[in-house]
């Protein structure tokens, strides 16, 4: 882009297009030590970037529309997956503030971003969502996930207001309408120090390894439509690194893997088992998952129909829907 060749971009251009924050987005991504780089493939990129954080905030605008303080729970209750994000937020915050206090724009953009991306959508919000949807309104998992989501949106909207200053209002509004103020009125939250869990994170890091073997199993049943989803399969998955194996111990691996049902073996896989040479000691062989699908939550599970009053349901499922049916005929009758 060089004014004396007459290809510049103008701003106004850009804003009446794609809006101002988009501007603002690009400016954040650029190195401003270098040379500026515009054009249409870079914006669409940006503008990509930008629906997917968009998205992110709004996916917890969604969750946390009935969340209430009381349901609020301390991190030392939390199961491991909720408290790894909490560590994140925790890792998050260190660098946010270094980068503003350096101009490092940068750097804030390329870790919320991946943030958003990898870390909430792809990992956390898809584990956590049979939680949030299916379980008792007061179960540990549920209470767990919503206090995240909510340190999660304070965190992100103040964090991303200077970046996003249009987007983020309307989302700190959209939950506080005229509650707390503007987003720009807001200091970043105080991030506990014990949130920061290494050992905690190094651990997660060789059960997310596992994991991308599981998923790139199901990707390619998917692929050849063998399942449709991967709540239809139940994978045996083999483990013969100490390391990862250790890493697994006393986690739900079908829970963390969304799949209805998973069998973990000590050692070397069959022939022809799936595996991934970045994942060495790591191997999947494909099942389908065996009963009946919950038509509340998707699961393939035995015990479907187990509740002879919610023969569709799992027994999971069953009780929770029985629950709730009993609160709501003694709230009828009062």
């Amino acid at each position: 882009m060089s004014k004396s060749l007459g290809n510049t971009v103008a701003p106004e251009d850009i804003i009446k297009q794609y809006g101002a924050d988009i501007l603002r987005l690009w400016v954040m991504s650029a190195d401003y030590t270098d040379d500026l780089r515009i054009g249409p493939e870079i914006l669409k990129s940006v503008v990509d970037a930008y629906r997917k954080i968009r998205n992110t905030v709004r996916w917890l605008l969604g969750n946390l529309a009935h969340f209430e303080e009381k349901l609020r729970l301390d991190a030392a209750e939390m199961p491991e997956l909720d408290r790894l994000m909490l560590h994140e937020l925790a890792s998050l915050d260190l660098i946010v503030r270094k980068a503003y206090a350096d101009y490092d724009y940068k750097r804030i953009y390329q870790a919320l971003s991946t943030f958003c991306i990898n870390d909430l959508s792809a990992f956390y919000f898809d584990i956590r969502k049979d939680a949030l949807y299916c379980d008792a309104a007061d179960s540990v998992r549920r209470r767990a996930a919503l206090t995240v989501l909510d340190d999660v949106f304070r965190c992100l909207t103040t964090w991303l207001a200077p970046m996003l200053p249009f987007t983020m209002e309307e989302a700190w509004l959209s939950r506080y309408p005229g509650s707390e103020g503007s987003v720009h009125l807001q200091q970043f939250p105080d991030v506990p120090s014990p949130w920061r869990d290494t050992e905690l994170a190094e651990r997660w890091e060789r059960v997310r390894r596992v994991r991308r073997v599981i998923t790139g199993a199901l990707e390619l049943e998917r692929h050849d439509k063998r399942i449709g989803s991967s709540l239809e399969a139940a994978p045996e998955v083999y483990v013969s690194d100490a390391k990862l194996l250790a890493a697994l111990d006393g986690l739900d691996l079908a829970e963390i893997a969304i799949t209805s049902a998973l069998v973990l073996k000590d050692g070397a896989a069959p022939s022809g088992a799936f595996s991934l040479a970045e994942v060495p000691g790591v191997a999947v062989v494909p099942r389908r998952a065996e009963g009946r699908k919950c038509l509340r939550s998707w699961r393939i599970v035995p015990d479907v129909g187990s509740d002879p009053d919610y023969p569709d349901l799992s027994a999971r499922d069953a009780a929770v829907m029985s629950q709730r049916d009993r609160d709501a005929a003694a709230a009828g009758g009062a």
